[in-house]
């Protein structure tokens, strides 16, 4: 990664995490305990790959942070509400994540589902008042985001994931899974950050599409290569989870090698569907090569 790039995602995520902050209610004003593990929750770690590509999706039309700032929180929020959820004992009872305990286990699991519940509120709260958008753009950005959040979306996916867990998925079943699970909210990133800017053509939002769709599949690969591969010291969480609960992976279905270049193809498309942005998609190529190349 260029020097140039490694500053401008610094940049970005130091800006989300300011922003975050700031439209998280303080953790002084009642109830005290839930709006403190929120903060837990959300700040404090993360790739903030979400915010990241709503940051390089408005920069193809030249969309100021200031009018950004608000759709990548948002999706972000998202993001971490999922994730509180996921890690409890109903769903994939995890104790770790992104190295420190998990929302349940640093609280208690009636408060970790509260903290859930009230980040995907705050989500659309914060979505909802973004300014510098005309009001039917913001519907439809808020849409966007609700559609994509919900069981057409991330929770449809996870809902998949768990009826599959000790059952054998082809290739395009896991695919489907994983284009809900993880590409849903992914693209969403893509188009919100877009939508920011300015009312898409066909071409244009078919472009982001298949960009995203691109991206979201190889996320999720890379992140089975690297479960299969990594330590938890590395990841931040239980390394091999899915492995010992029996759930499908690009790993236990194509095997480590095919895997990896499976996501590399998938990183060859995504920079092939940019190509009608030029130049202008720069940030979105390298978050593709960011994707891939990761290590944790």
């Amino acid at each position: 990664m260029s020097a140039a790039f490694d500053d401008w995602m610094k940049t970005v995520q130091a800006g989300s995490e300011n922003d975050l902050s700031g439209f998280l209610p303080a953790p002084d004003v009642i109830p005290t305990k839930l709006h403190d593990a929120m903060r837990y929750a959300l700040l404090g770690g993360g790739k903030r790959v979400r915010p990241l590509l709503v940051y390089a999706a408005g920069a193809l039309f030249g969309v100021d942070a200031a009018t950004l700032s608000r759709a990548a929180a948002a999706v972000e929020m998202i993001h971490a509400y999922s994730l509180v959820h996921d890690d409890m004992p109903c769903m994939d009872d995890d104790e770790l994540r992104r190295g420190k305990p998990t929302v349940h286990v640093a609280y208690d699991e009636a408060t970790a589902l509260l903290v859930g519940d009230a980040l995907q509120s705050q989500a659309f709260t914060v979505l909802s008042e973004a300014s510098g958008v005309p009001p039917a753009r913001v519907l439809a950005m808020v849409r966007l985001l609700a559609t994509a959040s919900g069981s057409a979306g991330m929770c449809g996916g996870q809902a998949i994931d768990l009826d599959s867990i000790g059952i054998s998925l082809t290739l395009e079943q896991l695919e489907q899974m994983h284009q809900l699970k993880t590409g849903a909210l992914l693209r969403a990133s893509v188009v919100l950050g877009a939508l920011a800017g300015k009312d898409l053509d066909a071409a244009e939002l078919e472009a982001l599409n298949v960009y995203a769709r691109a991206i979201g599949l190889a996320f999720q690969v890379v992140d089975d290569v690297l479960d299969a591969t990594a330590d938890s010291a590395t990841l931040g969480k239980t390394a091999g989870k899915d492995a010992a609960d029996n759930k499908p992976t690009y790993v236990s279905i194509l095997g480590l090698e095919p895997s990896r270049a499976l996501a590399e193809k998938l990183r060859l498309d995504a920079h092939a569907a940019l190509a009608p942005f030029g130049e202008k998609a720069l940030r979105l190529r390298e978050l593709a090569d960011l994707i891939v190349q990761r290590k944790a």
